[in-house]
């Protein structure tokens, strides 16, 4: 660890200097020589160091969003090539090129803060040796010696013997107690921050090299941090600590108010900007606007949680325009309220409705005299006529229909006029109407 940090002793007077004008600050407060100044300045230049990086984090979130947004042709790529790894691969790369997206920039923030951290431990491992660096002479430099956090000094380390950390004016227990829990605590900001990268900003329908390996730093560097901390100073774990929670909080933020395209966090988002608009009747701030905007102008290209948005807008009454705006539409409720009414099921029929409406009607047919219809004065003249006259009986079946193939009405009628019985055993039935004459 001492090669690597003599490698960036180029910077050491910086950070230094940096160190020294927040302890001047600092110490005025809390007194030169108490571990609060000298840990507070740590934890200045920690914060000093982000706001210097928030150029590279905002083009890491661009640059992650364009990898969003090459999520459709990578899904594609891969269900072409899912039987071939290495032409998949190849494809990937293409396309990273062709597009200028670079998968790794979410290591950029890392990367540049790497000089910081191993000037910073250079500054510390030299204090615990009790030698001068940078702008750290001998006055300062014993009162870092003297600064204890936790009773831990602030160049101690956990794997340090009995000797040296006596040499410090601390106890050995002190101090493994107090950089066991900064190591834990390093970690699992670590590993949090990660996670929440993962579980509420990444677009989980689509999988791709890019969530492969922000899954496997999940695991990864929390257990490269936990390995690597026993051999930090008090000093570098409060920087490092600090960083974790400023990424965790920068994280938070961005996922809150700018999520990635198809993940939970923008479902929530979408909910909330829904609430919004429904209680003040408009999209409120510029920001939102552009969002609402960006989403119109997808068209069919719109995710579920897009489309869930503009369905719960049509719902309220609200049409998103290409401007960001909504507008009130009495329409889109009428019509939403006309399509649920033609959806409805009919109305149910009784058995006897069903059966007069399917009933075949009686055809009317006039006489070939051109007298009147015959079908009512045929049963009418039925009754009149005295039983047992074969020629009313005659008569009646002629005026009536003629039944198809020999019916049970004909047939009976010959047997009664056989028998000389002139009573008919039932009405006749009419003629349906697509039967011929």
């Amino acid at each position: 660890m001492d090669t690597i940090a003599s490698l960036f002793s180029f910077i050491t007077w910086p950070v230094s200097w940096v160190i020294v004008q927040f302890h001047k600050v600092y110490g005025a407060i809390f007194g030169p020589d108490t571990g609060w100044a000298w840990g507070l300045s740590i934890v200045s230049l920690v914060v000093l160091i982000r706001i210097c990086l928030i150029p590279l984090f905002v083009k890491q979130i661009k640059s992650t969003r364009n990898m969003q947004a090459l999520q459709p042709k990578m899904k594609a790529i891969q269900e072409r090539y899912k039987s071939d790894k290495q032409r998949q691969s190849e494809e990937m790369m293409k396309l990273y090129k062709e597009t200028g997206t670079n998968p790794l920039s979410s290591c950029l923030p890392i990367l540049a803060q790497s000089p910081f951290f191993f000037a910073l431990y250079h500054v510390l491992s030299a204090i615990a040796s009790g030698k001068e660096i940078g702008v750290i002479d001998g006055p300062l430099l014993a009162s870092a010696r003297q600064a204890h956090i936790f009773g831990a000094p602030l160049a101690s380390k956990f794997m340090d013997s009995a000797a040296d950390v006596a040499a410090l004016d601390a106890s050995l227990t002190s101090v493994r107690i107090v950089t066991a829990v900064m190591i834990v605590m390093m970690s699992a900001s670590q590993f949090f921050t990660q996670r929440q990268l993962m579980m509420k900003n990444v677009d989980l329908s689509v999988k791709t090299p890019y969530m492969q390996q922000q899954k496997m730093l999940m695991y990864i560097f929390p257990l490269i941090f936990a390995g690597m901390g026993i051999n930090f100073p008090v000093g570098v774990l409060v920087y490092w600590l600090t960083t974790n929670v400023w990424t965790m909080g920068q994280q938070m933020y961005v996922i809150n108010q700018n999520p990635t395209p198809g993940s939970k966090a923008q479902d929530a988002y979408l909910q909330r900007l829904l609430k919004s608009i429904t209680h003040h009747g408009e999209v409120q701030g510029r920001r939102r606007k552009n969002i609402v905007k960006v989403i119109v102008a997808k068209g069919s290209d719109r995710n579920e949680n897009e489309r869930r948005f503009f369905a719960g807008l049509s719902k309220a009454g609200f049409a998103a325009q290409p401007d960001g705006t909504v507008i009130k539409s009495d329409t889109i409720v009428a019509e939403a309220e006309g399509g649920a009414a033609r959806r409805q099921q009919p109305k149910r029929q009784t058995k006897s409705q069903r059966q007069a409406s399917a009933a075949p009607q009686p055809v009317v047919k006039d006489s070939e005299e051109g007298s009147e219809p015959a079908a009512e004065e045929a049963t009418t003249s039925l009754e009149k006529k005295p039983q047992g006259s074969t020629a009313t009986e005659a008569k009646a079946e002629t005026q009536g229909d003629k039944p198809q193939r020999g019916s049970r009405a004909n047939s009976g009628g010959s047997r009664q006029g056989k028998s000389g019985q002139g009573q008919r055993k039932g009405q006749q039935r009419p003629k349906h109407p697509s039967s011929k004459k």
